[in-house]
């Protein structure tokens, strides 16, 4: 068994398009995430607390949270179906039971402020002896992204995945099941901490890619070779392709930021590429070649500060005021580009700042849509949207 596990994390670390490699690693993605659904998380609390949040998933501002889960990469691939708001089963019952949506919404509060294990767990009971209808452990993946080093996400594959390592039969739905698999987990990433990460995504990497058939291990042999003969191997062509329309991606999104970095620079302003960019490359050169070493913006908050270290391009004048700020968003999550934007908003109150969206023409709709949310409707002018073919 040791040895079984040993040599499929080494597979695991090795391939270039296992989950390990196209989304644990990409820190510059995952950074972003974590900060916008926490802050997303806030916005949810406050709609549910001021009976505004409304009677369905659809628009609302849980959607955005998940919708932005969902985004990242495989893993999280399908994490909204189970918010999705079923009438005729009347599930997940937090959109039309008023005290089930609060007691959603204190769960939701208690965990973002808990500071260690046993307060989640604790409100993890809470929410399980109210047996809220059709609201089950798929809110892990929200505990992922505020405990990342706790709390493993939790979806079909990783069950399948998490079976079949350990010849077990856990059943995906319960709470109780949930926590068991836990803390197997745990033990497990503990045991072979030197090749995985205190950070649970890893691990679950490898159970979301041994569940959905892409390692073959004891256990799972025999049905690797029929998914194989049964679909001629799509579900590795699909990888495939996901993998190099990322790398595509990634270089539009570079080549976007180099070319305002470069507009700016001519203008006469400093220029400031997002800290988690600086590394990445374009016709052969860091962008980190484009921008200041450091930004300085001693009169923000610590916190603050960070988001905005993340907005795209900065042009910065003399006296060290942004000007303008650039967010580059091609098909990310607009919502995580706009809330950092709006940060920026209202954090600068000395001098004015224009902001801008860069996007391709078929996001125009979903860019006004996201505008129209009412925490960017407060008085604040904000952003300019500019239509770009990326």
């Amino acid at each position: 068994m040791n040895e079984q596990i040993s040599n499929l994390v080494n597979v695991y670390k090795q391939d270039k398009e296992s989950v390990y490699r196209i989304w644990f690693l990409n820190n510059e993605e995952r950074l972003k995430a974590f900060r916008t659904i926490r802050n997303g998380l806030f916005e949810v609390i406050d709609a549910i607390e001021n009976r505004t949040f409304g009677n369905d998933f659809k628009g609302s501002v849980l959607e955005t949270v998940i919708t932005a889960i969902s985004e990242q990469k495989q893993i999280f691939t399908g994490a909204a179906h189970a918010f999705y708001w079923k009438p005729k089963l009347r599930v997940p019952d937090i959109y039309e039971n008023e005290s089930n949506q609060l007691a959603f919404g204190r769960f939701l509060k208690a965990c973002i402020s808990a500071t260690n294990e046993k307060q989640v767990l604790q409100e993890i009971v809470k929410l399980d002896q109210l047996k809220i209808k059709g609201l089950g452990p798929a809110v892990a993946n929200i505990l992922y992204f505020l405990h990342p080093t706790l709390f493993p996400p939790f979806n079909t594959a990783i069950v399948n995945g998490f079976n079949t390592l350990f010849n077990m039969k856990m059943k995906l739905g319960s709470w109780s099941a949930y926590l068991e698999m836990r803390d197997l987990t745990i033990s497990l990433n503990e045991k072979y901490r030197d090749q995985f990460s205190k950070d649970l995504g890893a691990i679950s990497g490898l159970l979301f890619e041994i569940g959905s058939g892409r390692y073959v291990c004891e256990h799972n042999a025999e049905v690797v070779i029929a998914s194989l003969e049964q679909d001629a191997n799509q579900n590795w062509k699909k990888r495939h392709q996901e993998v190099l329309m990322n790398m595509a991606e990634e270089n539009e999104h570079s080549e976007m930021q180099a070319h305002l970095a470069k507009v700016g620079s001519a203008l006469g302003y400093k220029v400031w590429i997002a800290q988690n960019d600086h590394r990445r490359e374009w016709n052969g050169k860091k962008l980190g070649e484009f921008s200041i070493p450091v930004l300085d913006l001693p009169a923000m908050s610590k916190q603050t500060a960070q988001t905005i270290s993340l907005i795209d391009v900065l042009w910065i004048d003399e006296k060290n005021h942004i000007v303008s700020a650039f967010e580059v968003e091609k098909s990310t999550s607009i919502y995580s580009g706009i809330l950092r934007l709006h940060d920026l908003s209202i954090s600068v109150t000395s001098h004015k700042s224009s902001l801008y969206l860069v996007a391709p023409d078929n996001r125009e709709k979903e860019i006004k849509a996201q505008l129209l949310r009412p925490s960017f409707q407060q008085g604040v002018q904000f952003p300019h949207f500019l239509c770009a073919i990326l």
